[in-house]
């Protein structure tokens, strides 16, 4: 008579800290909130508001529709911007059909527009490092399509062919890996020696600390789960950075996605989650190996975070006015 062997199960389990929700998905999540509570739903938001299916699941069931056009919100309503940001194209679209608008995009992402802006009227011609059709790229690249190219690889770099090599700067795309883009950059400095930089760094400071925090527990790992979902960049990044570091890593959307397969002489379990997942899809995961009889839990906090984004002006004076 054959047995039926038991699943194998993890020993113990490490948090990464920080993970979730960084402090523009925090923001721009509030915003939309808020705008619920205020405004008579429904309220539009163009795109998803942050890259994860739960929190759009969530908010469309409070009154949220999110729309791909700005055609697709009715003439007057109240339209959120996702906090990725869009071009000024869109913006002037919707002040075209009296859209009361509110911006979510997160400040960090309102920086790199900037520097599109200033970098654009000096002369340079803009190299965006990137990824193509992200809903970032998108609306940064509108702010100076003619000055702006799209850079993905060092590949991408040797290619191109600029107007005044002594007048190219760098922007980047705010929740990439700094592995990624440290060959691009390389090549890129290669190039064009008298290349400019933005005086901060564009990468964000939630995706990098997320990464780097990755990094140290890969050491103490055999399989890391990330939470994410399979739209949202910095979550896929985190898995990469996992994997180069020469350990197993899943992005899971939530606790419904893991397969106990994985776990076959698997004794340390690591898990962390992109900026956009929320804290309770952690919760539930935890639980699931609590449930399975892993007892060891251990958080390690590798950096500390503490940043907090204001609401817009747009809405800060319409709650004044509630007050």
């Amino acid at each position: 008579m054959s047995s039926i062997q038991a699943p194998s199960v993890p020993k113990r389990l490490i948090l990464a800290k920080p993970r979730g929700f960084c402090a523009g998905v925090e923001r721009a999540i509030e915003i939309v909130e808020i705008a619920l509570k205020i405004y008579p739903p429904p309220v539009y938001v163009f795109h998803e508001i942050v890259h994860n299916t739960h929190v759009v699941k969530d908010l469309g069931s409070r009154g949220a529709i999110f729309v791909n056009e700005i055609l697709d919100a009715p003439d007057g309503s109240v339209l959120v911007f996702s906090a990725h940001g869009v071009s000024p194209a869109i913006r002037e679209e919707a002040r075209k059909k009296n859209l009361k608008l509110i911006d979510a995009t997160c400040p960090l992402v309102t920086k790199v527009h900037m520097e599109a802006i200033l970098f654009a009227k000096q002369g340079c011609t803009i190299l965006l490092v990137g990824h193509d059709g992200h809903d970032e790229v998108v609306g940064t690249m509108g702010e100076a399509p003619d000055r702006i190219i799209l850079v993905d690889t060092p590949e991408d770099v040797e290619k191109l062919r600029v107007e005044d090599p002594d007048k190219v700067a760098v922007i980047t795309q705010t929740t990439l890996s700094l592995d990624d883009t440290k060959d691009t950059i390389a090549a890129i400095k290669k190039k064009f020696p008298k290349v400019i930089f933005p005086p901060k760094e564009d990468i964000c400071y939630a995706t990098t600390n997320r990464q780097i925090a990755v990094k140290e527990i890969a050491t103490k790992a055999d399989l890391i789960l990330v939470i994410g979902s399979e739209n949202s960049s910095n979550s896929k990044r985190l898995q990469e950075v996992s994997k180069d570091k020469g350990v197993q890593a899943y992005l899971i959307d939530d606790v419904t996605k893991i397969k106990p397969e994985w776990f076959e002489g698997v004794e340390t379990v690591a898990i962390t989650a992109g900026a956009s997942a929320p804290e309770h899809l952690v919760q539930e995961v935890l639980t699931y190996f609590k449930k399975l009889g892993v007892s060891e839990v251990k958080e390690e906090e590798v950096i500390s975070e503490a940043v907090k984004f204001g609401l817009p002006p747009e809405l800060t004076k319409e709650l004044s006015t509630l007050a």
